[in-house]
């Protein structure tokens, strides 16, 4: 017999092993998060996936599903702490959404729309961590980034490079190319990377592609990310 646990009333089965969110996912049921993957072990970093476990913050991401235990997503204080998680994310960065190639597939614009944020309350940093266009083929800009660490991990655990790390602490804290100058154009990067693919903003991405699907045309434009991201996550899992 399969053991459960419940999420917002909702008994969810897991298996041994499986994470709240995994679990949720799997069952069905849409818990917002920005660096986690299906393809990656958890990090933990961005915790938009919190969740109360028997009235505790947690990052669902992370924590293991026990039999019994009570979850809440959809309380009140779960969901004002997501939106004030999402809105430094936007404050932190420099992410200008209508002159942004990824705007329509990006998964940080589409969670601010799931969570019903259309403004935000914290004054703007205006951050200058650089860009660097020295690749052919692959782009970074690092007032994009979110430091989820997606492309870190990806690259390490799905292509086998290691072309990214992330260095510093706090304010100072970016992401780092791994390469003789530092920069991505003697790195071993490919448009076609999973570090690439996966990366949640526009801070990577592949060139020569702007705009050949139109704004309007695009992911989060024709489905909400609850319904994408369930759909990928199954697609993904039965992938593996």
């Amino acid at each position: 017999m399969a053991k459960t646990f419940f999420l917002d009333g909702k008994a969810i089965p897991f298996q041994d092993g499986q994470t709240i969110l995994d679990a949720a996912m799997k069952a069905g049921e849409y818990v917002p998060h920005l660096c986690s993957s299906p393809l990656l072990d958890p990090h933990s970093s961005c915790r938009v996936c919190t969740v109360l476990v028997n009235g505790r913050p947690f990052s669902s991401c992370s924590q293991p599903a026990v039999a019994g235990q009570q979850v809440q997503s959809n309380a009140p204080e779960v969901r004002q702490l997501r939106r004030t998680i999402v809105q430094m994310l936007f404050t932190e960065g420099n992410h200008f959404c209508p002159s942004c190639e990824k705007s329509g597939n990006c998964k940080l614009q589409a969670t601010a729309y799931y969570l019903g944020l259309h403004d935000n309350r914290f004054n703007q940093m205006f951050p200058k961590r650089g860009m660097d266009s020295s690749h052919p083929d692959v782009h970074l800009d690092r007032d994009r980034c979110i430091l989820c660490e997606i492309c870190v991990r990806a690259s390490r655990a799905l292509d086998h490079k290691g072309v990214f790390g992330a260095v510093g602490r706090g304010i100072k804290h970016e992401l780092s190319v791994n390469s003789p100058s530092g920069t991505l154009v003697d790195s071993a990067i490919a448009p076609a990377d999973k570090a690439v693919e996966l990366c949640p903003t526009g801070a990577l991405q592949p060139k020569n592609r702007g705009f050949q699907v139109p704004i309007g045309e695009r992911l989060y434009d024709r489905e909400p990310i609850d319904v994408v991201g369930l759909r990928q996550y199954q697609e993904c899992v039965h992938g593996k």
